[in-house]
């Protein structure tokens, strides 16, 4: 699966994307984050405030009960606002 990581989140994981396998018990984006979590302070700081994420699958908007898949592209970025 890869993972994309935007602005403050990829500053504060230290990349902005990674190819990761994740456990097969890992089924929905809330798991993911949850696994996510568990990679490092790094980790852990950027997704403390799940409510402060915005969540993508394959450039589709999601929400943390979305399925996801291994071969899946998932993008966490904070929201966005627009002029």
């Amino acid at each position: 699966m890869k993972i994309l990581y935007f602005a403050w989140l990829r500053q504060r994981i230290g990349t902005g994307e990674e190819d990761v396998a994740v456990p097969a018990e890992v089924t929905d984006v809330a798991g993911l984050i949850d696994w996510l979590k568990t990679r490092g302070d790094g980790f852990q700081e950027a997704l403390a405030d799940v409510s402060a994420i915005r969540i993508a699958i394959n450039q589709e908007f999601a929400t943390l009960d979305s399925k996801i898949d291994p071969g899946d592209e998932v993008a966490l970025f904070p929201p966005m606002t627009g002029g």
